[in-house]
C-alpha cells in the first residue's frame, strides 16, 4: 500500500503544491487522480515517488517510511510513465523496455545490453500484452506511433514488476480513440499484475470511465475521493470551480452505467 499522512508541499514563494494531503492506494486498484492543470497532480505524484520532499507529513510503501535512507530501495518499487515517455529513440523497443530493469542491472551489463533471457523473455511477454506484435519488437521507437510508443512506456513501467505505478497525463497528447485503447492497456496490466495504478488526468469522461476510484484535487487539495458513482453537480463545482460546466449526455450515461 502506497500512503502518504498529513503532506503538504509548500514551495519558497509560500505557493503550497500539496496542502494537507493524506490518501492510500491498495495493491490492484485502479485510482484517477483528477483536475484542472495547477490544480496540484504532478506534485503529488513526484511526492508520491520521492522526487519531491513534503514540507509536512510522511509518505510510506508498505508501512516503510520514505527518507534518504529508504528512497532508493523504494524507488526501485514505484514506476513511473511520464507524459513525455522518456524513450530512447534509437534504442529498439524490446531494449526500451528493458531499460525498466536498469535498478536492478549493472552498469556494465546495460552498457552493453547484456540482459538475461528471462529478462528478455519478460519484455516480450509484456509486450505482448499490451498488443504490440512481434513485428515491432526489434523497430526503434523512434518509428512508432503516439499510441504505440505510450503502449511501450507501459510495458516498460512493469518491467521491474513494481508495486505502483503512477502515469502522469498518459493520454494528453493522444486522440479519444487511442487514448482508451491506452488506459484499456493500462488498467488491464493492473489487473493481472495486482499493481497500484495512479493515474492522473484531466478528462473527466475517461475518469468515469476507467476509474475504480477518483481522487480529484484543487488547488493543492483532495476535494473528492470516492467511486465515479459518487459525482454529482455538487461534487464537480467543488472540483472545477467557476469553470465548471454541466455533464456531456456522454458522461451522464457513463455515470448511469456506474450505479
Amino acid at each position: 500500500m502506497l500512503e502518504c499522512k498529513n503532506t503538504s508541499v509548500i514551495f519558497d514563494d509560500g505557493t503550497k503544491g500539496v496542502d494537507n494531503v493524506s490518501l492510500s492506494i491498495s495493491n490492484g486498484e485502479f485510482c484517477v487522480l483528477l483536475g484542472q492543470s495547477g490544480a496540484g497532480k504532478s506534485t503529488l505524484m513526484s511526492m508520491l515517488n520521492g522526487l519531491v520532499t513534503p514540507t509536512t507529513g510522511t509518505v510510506s510503501l508498505d508501512s516503510v517510511e520514505i527518507n534518504k535512507v529508504t528512497k532508493r530501495a523504494i524507488q526501485q518499487q514505484i514506476s513511473m510513465i511520464y507524459q513525455q515517455l522518456h524513450l530512447v529513440p534509437r534504442l529498439s523497443v524490446l531494449h526500451n523496455v528493458l531499460v525498466g530493469k536498469l535498478f536492478d542491472v549493472s552498469t556494465f551489463k546495460s552498457l552493453f545490453k547484456l540482459f538475461s533471457r528471462e529478462d528478455e523473455r519478460r519484455a516480450c511477454m509484456l509486450l505482448d500484452e499490451v498488443d504490440l506484435e512481434e513485428k515491432h519488437i526489434y523497430r526503434r521507437a523512434v518509428t512508432l506511433s503516439g499510441g504505440q510508443q505510450q503502449r511501450v512506456a507501459i510495458a516498460r513501467a512493469f518491467m521491474a514488476e513494481p508495486k505502483v505505478v503512477l502515469a502522469d497525463e498518459p493520454v494528453s497528447s493522444l486522440d479519444p480513440k487511442v487514448s482508451r485503447k491506452i488506459l484499456t492497456r493500462l488498467k488491464s496490466a493492473s489487473r493481472q499484475h495486482n499493481v497500484a495504478v495512479l493515474c492522473s488526468l484531466h478528462q473527466l469522461e475517461y475518469a468515469i470511465e476507467f476509474a475504480d476510484r477518483i481522487i480529484a484535487m484543487r488547488c493543492g487539495k483532495v476535494v473528492f475521493d470516492g467511486v465515479p458513482s459518487d459525482l454529482n453537480d455538487g461534487e464537480l463545482k467543488e472540483i472545477y470551480g467557476h469553470e465548471y460546466r454541466a455533464l456531456t449526455p456522454e458522461e451522464r450515461a457513463l455515470l448511469e452505467q456506474k450505479t
